[in-house]
C-alpha cells in the first residue's frame, strides 16, 4: 500500500513538473467575449500577436461573443484547466455581469484563475463629429428640456460602460434612453451615421475614430485624465464630484489549472508588457498597461467583485 500511495504521489508531480516544463507543446486558444473591433477584442490580438513574437507560441484568437460577455467567460470555465484555455476578462463579465444577468451561474473568483493583468481604460462619452453637442453641458440641458428623446448606445446591456451610462444619467439627473448593441463596431456605426446621439465607449474601441476626426470625444469617466486624450475632461471636473468609472482587462483561465502553468503565462505577459513597443502599442488604443502577479490580480478581482455589488444595486439596472 505504501509503494502504491508513493507512486501514485510521485506520477502526479511528474505530471504537474512535466506540464510546466513543456508548456505550452500545442497551440493555446485564446478567447475573445466581445465581437471583433471592439477594445477587448482589439487589447486581446495585440497581446496574443506579441507572445507568438516574444515567446515562439501560437496563441489562436478567437471570438465568442454574446450576452454581455458572458458567454465567452463561460466557455472558459467549461474548459479543460491544462493551460491551452484562456480568455480576455474584463470587469463587464467577471465583476458586473454576475449581478445582472440570472442566467450566469459562474462566481470568478471560484471558477477561473486570475493569470496576467493587462490594462485599464477610462470609459468615453463621444458624438459624431458634427453633433449639435459641443460638450457634456449641452447634453444635459438639452436632456433636461426634452427628457427621453437624446438616445446612447453601449456595447451591451449590463457592461460597465452600459452602467457608467446609467450612473452618469442619475448623476446629472436626466433621462435618455439607452440603445443596447451587440458590440463596439455596430453602437460605433450608428453613431457615426447620426442614428443614435451619444455613445458610451472604451477608449480603445473609440480612438481611432476620435484621431480620424470623426468623433467628438466629451468626457472620461474616471478619476483621472486619459493620457491617451489628455485634453478631454473628466466627468468630475464638468461637476459631478467623486464620479469615477473605468474597466480593465486580463488573462484568466480555468480553476484547478496548474500553479506552474500560471506562473508561466504571468512572467511571459509581464515581460511583455515591459517592452516600451508593447506599452507603446497599448497606449496607441487608448489602455495602459499595468502589469501585476497573478494574486495582486486575484485580489483586485476579489476587492471588485465585492464593490460593485452595491453599484449594480444602487443604478437599479438589470439584465434578462
Amino acid at each position: 500500500m505504501f509503494r502504491k500511495v508513493c507512486a501514485v504521489a510521485m506520477l502526479a508531480f511528474a505530471a504537474t513538473g512535466a506540464c510546466a516544463q513543456g508548456y505550452p507543446s500545442k497551440p493555446i486558444r485564446l478567447l475573445i467575449p466581445f465581437p471583433p473591433g471592439g477594445g477587448t477584442d482589439i487589447l486581446s490580438r495585440l497581446i496574443a500577436n506579441r507572445l507568438g513574437e516574444a515567446e515562439k507560441w501560437t496563441v489562436v484568437s478567437e471570438n465568442r461573443a454574446g450576452a454581455g460577455g458572458t458567454i465567452g467567460i463561460a466557455a472558459a470555465v467549461r474548459a479543460a484547466p491544462t493551460g491551452y484555455e484562456m480568455v480576455m476578462g474584463q470587469k463587464d463579465n467577471l465583476v458586473v455581469a454576475p449581478y445582472l444577468y440570472k442566467s450566469v451561474t459562474y462566481d470568478p473568483t471560484r471558477d477561473l484563475v486570475a493569470v496576467a493583468h493587462v490594462g485599464y481604460t477610462p470609459i468615453l462619452i463621444v458624438t459624431q463629429a458634427n453633433s449639435r453637442f459641443k460638450s457634456l453641458a449641452d447634453v444635459v440641458a438639452a436632456a433636461k428640456a426634452a427628457p427621453g428623446t437624446i438616445t446612447y448606445g453601449s456595447p451591451g446591456s449590463g457592461t460597465t460602460i452600459h452602467l457608467a451610462g446609467e450612473i452618469f444619467k442619475d448623476a446629472a439627473g436626466i433621462d435618455i434612453r439607452h440603445i443596447p448593441y451587440k458590440g463596439s463596431n455596430a453602437a460605433m456605426m450608428d453613431v457615426l451615421a447620426g442614428n443614435v446621439d451619444l455613445m458610451v465607449s472604451s477608449v480603445p474601441s473609440a480612438m481611432a475614430q476620435i484621431q480620424s476626426g470623426k468623433l467628438r470625444p466629451l468626457a472620461v469617466t474616471s478619476a483621472r485624465r486619459s493620457t491617451s486624450l489628455p485634453d478631454v475632461p473628466t466627468v468630475a471636473e464638468l461637476g459631478y464630484k467623486g464620479f469615477d468609472v473605468s474597466t480593465w482587462y486580463g488573462l484568466f483561465m480555468p480553476a484547478g489549472t496548474p500553479k506552474e502553468i500560471v506562473a508561466t503565462m504571468n512572467q511571459a505577459v509581464n515581460k511583455l508588457l515591459a517592452m516600451p513597443e508593447t506599452r507603446d502599442a497599448i497606449h496607441a488604443q487608448g489602455a495602459e498597461a499595468q502589469a501585476m502577479s497573478s494574486d495582486e490580480f486575484a485580489a483586485l478581482l476579489k476587492a471588485d467583485y465585492q464593490k460593485w455589488k452595491g453599484i449594480v444595486q444602487a443604478a437599479g439596472v438589470t439584465v434578462e
